[in-house]
């Protein structure tokens, strides 16, 4: 028997008012003295007896009424098959938690937890469900079972969050397609999240639920405030000897309630360098400026932290510095003069060398000076007008070239073409044709604006050329620049390990204005960094990039071990692995000691939340039912069957025949 209105019961306490007024009214009969009782009529014993059953009838009758009012108004329930009450809808359910970053505040994780554990208690025997813990994908997957338990294991053995970005879209995806087939027309999916705002942001407006799948969302955030490193600017290749280097650190404060103040350290190489104070006032976010210097040769490693909140997931930003040698620099100057104006290698020489924290360490040499002794201790040789080289020195260049050297070539009007094309075919970008002296000057047109010499400048390219050189570039050469006529000016080539790189026209005044410009400097620099530095590899990356350590694309041995210390078991043979804990991975790529800085995202530590309804209106199907508890649709399948019984109307016709006999007992027990 059940009770649809089981709060009525209470009332069966007042079954117990009888039995008190009873009890209060029994009297002990008094003791009276007689001087004699031969006078009094005598009682039978079973008159005194009867009544007494009579007493005690009535008290029975009047509290078997109050009981059946009581039963009444509670609307009692019987029938044979109560058991469907409880499992008359089975369900089929996925529980979707959420592992996010943004999870690991306070105590959300502990209360997602407890969530989906009360979600599997609420289960009825034949019930099915999956779980998936998700953050950008689905990180833990169970399939449709009806072994609740081995759910529940699934859940307690996640210990914490991980540090992945909030994406609800592709695993409601997953959770819909799981459901499409489940046993049961009763289909739900379970969100349990913080209900991220960034998360949201990526679902589609056109995609809905399948129709019939009703969906809940159990919004376990809190009141957040949080101080968050967002970025970190920090230089990422040095050469030796280079000033002072400024690392920019941006900070947000982000959540609930507003923090304005902390302290933001940086940290090299473990030890502290410098901290400061940030006050960010009515200010939402401040950029704060470290400097710091890099002097020695080698590889950095950097660390800015800040403090003052209580979420250390996002306190930390990492970033590596490599400090490269100088580059040794060796000009072979072919027409040397005592007059600076004359000289050919005196504007090239001021651009490489004359400031006096250079780059580059500059050699001069004549061309009579070449050796094989000179080229190996250089990193890029510099030809500038060089038309005089015997055949002995042009091949020393040449396999310098071979073995990984680098070349910039500057031809002028002492060179001899048919010399220079026979002694430098081999490595030349181009083979040169014949001298051009323009009537009217030649401007640079176009270039390649994504190669690597031509990303950091300017476009406007002002300088005037009133001769150069006509060239045939090789078929394996790239033309980097063309002059207005459409002739190439700056031709690039690899030969095998090493670069070779002809400018069509010279250093110096004598053909053209290009000294003069403001631009000869950077170029110069960023065209003898081309041929000498490797080309820049990521060493930076975010937590759920997938990249390969091997930044060379020819390792024949990699290891490495995750910030946490654990080694890292490659699973590919290009040791491709998915960034998944902030930190630095530390590598040993062929015997190279490498490490990679990995940062938290900026959006995980944004805890704007969306309302649930919002997201609900957003993905549910038009054509789904609101969707009813379990305990509404019990409740509301047992007033159906209650319908078709009315217990309560016999209780009531048998509790007016109760009071009926009650009141003639009753006069005939005390007339």
């Amino acid at each position: 028997m059940v009770f649809l209105t089981p709060i009525f019961l209470l009332g069966l306490l007042g079954a117990l008012i009888p039995i008190a007024i009873h009890l209060i009214r029994r009297e002990k009969p008094p003791k009276v003295l007689f001087s004699t009782i031969r006078f009094l009529k005598k009682t039978s014993k079973k008159l005194i007896l009867f009544q007494h059953l009579q007493q005690i009838l009535l008290l029975l009758l009047r509290s078997a009424v109050i009981v059946l009012l009581v039963i009444a108004f509670a609307r009692p329930l019987i029938n044979q098959s109560i058991a469907r009450l409880l499992d008359a809808d089975p369900q089929s359910a996925v529980i979707l938690l959420d592992l996010s970053m943004s999870m690991q505040y306070g105590e959300n994780f502990d209360r997602a937890k407890r969530e989906a554990l009360d979600l599997l208690d609420q289960m009825s025997q034949g019930d099915e469900v999956a779980l998936i813990g998700f953050s950008d994908v689905a990180r833990i997957v169970r399939e449709l079972n009806i072994d609740v338990d081995s759910v529940r294991t699934a859940i307690n053995g996640i210990s914490e969050a991980g540090f992945g970005a909030t994406r609800y879209m592709p695993n409601l995806r997953l959770a819909d397609q799981m459901l499409e087939e489940s046993r049961y027309e009763n289909r739900a999916v379970y969100l349990i999240s913080d209900f991220q705002e960034a998360g949201v942001q990526s679902l589609e407006d056109n995609w809905k639920l399948a129709p019939g799948i009703t969906f809940i969302g159990i919004d376990v955030g809190s009141e957040t405030s949080n101080l968050a490193i967002t970025d970190v600017r920090s230089p990422e290749q040095l050469l030796e000897d280079t000033t002072e280097q400024n690392v920019l650190v941006r900070v947000r404060s982000t959540g609930t309630s507003y923090l304005n103040q902390g302290e933001v350290s940086l940290i090299i190489d473990g030890q502290m360098v410098d901290r400061l104070s940030v006050d960010l006032g009515e200010r939402s976010e401040e950029v704060i400026t470290f400097s710091t210097t890099f002097e020695a040769e080698g590889s950095y490693v950097g660390e800015v932290r800040v403090s003052g909140d209580n979420f250390i997931a996002d306190n930390s930003y990492f970033f590596t510095v490599e400090v490269l040698p100088k580059i040794q620099v060796l000009t072979v100057n072919g027409e040397a003069s005592d007059d600076w104006f004359d000289d050919e290698g005196h504007w090239f020489g001021l651009a490489v060398a004359s400031a006096e924290e250079s780059p580059f360490a500059l050699e001069t040499l004549a061309p009579s000076e070449v050796s094989e002794a000179s080229l190996r201790q250089s990193d890029v040789v510099v030809l500038l007008n060089v038309g005089d080289l015997n055949n002995q020195q042009a091949s020393a260049i040449s396999d310098y070239v071979r073995s990984g050297g680098a070349l910039l070539i500057a031809p002028g009007d002492r060179i001899n073409p048919e010399q220079f094309n026979r002694q430098f075919q081999a490595i030349a970008p181009a083979l040169l044709d014949q001298q051009d002296g323009e009537e009217e000057y030649l401007v640079i047109a176009d270039f390649d604006r994504r190669h690597p010499i031509m990303q950091p400048l300017e476009s406007d390219w002002s300088a005037r050329f009133q001769g150069h050189w006509r060239l045939a570039p090789s078929d394996d050469a790239n033309v980097v620049m063309r002059f207005d006529n459409t002739e190439p000016a700056l031709v690039e080539r690899e030969i095998e390990e090493g670069k070779v790189i002809l400018f069509a026209s010279s250093m110096d005044l004598e053909w053209n204005n290009l000294p003069l410009q403001g631009l000869f400097l950077p170029f110069i620099h960023e065209t003898l960094r081309h041929l000498v530095q490797p080309e820049l590899k990521q060493r930076a990356y975010q937590i759920g990039d997938s990249f390969s350590l091997d930044i060379s694309g020819e390792a024949n041995t990699v290891a490495a071990q995750n910030s946490n210390g654990v080694e890292i078991d490659f699973t590919n043979e290009e040791f491709v692995i998915e960034a998944e804990f902030p930190g630095l991975i530390n590598a040993d790529i062929d015997g190279e000691s490498i490490r990679f800085a990995i940062n938290t995202l900026p959006e995980e530590s944004n805890f704007s939340r969306m309302p649930v309804d919002n997201l609900f209106d957003s993905i549910i199907n038009p054509d789904t039912n609101p969707i009813k508890s379990r305990e509404t649709q019990n409740a509301q399948l047992a007033e159906e069957l209650e319908k078709s019984q009315r217990i309560w109307w016999w209780i009531l016709i048998l509790v007016m025949a109760l009071v009926l006999a009650e009141s003639l007992i009753a006069n005939r027990t005390y007339r």
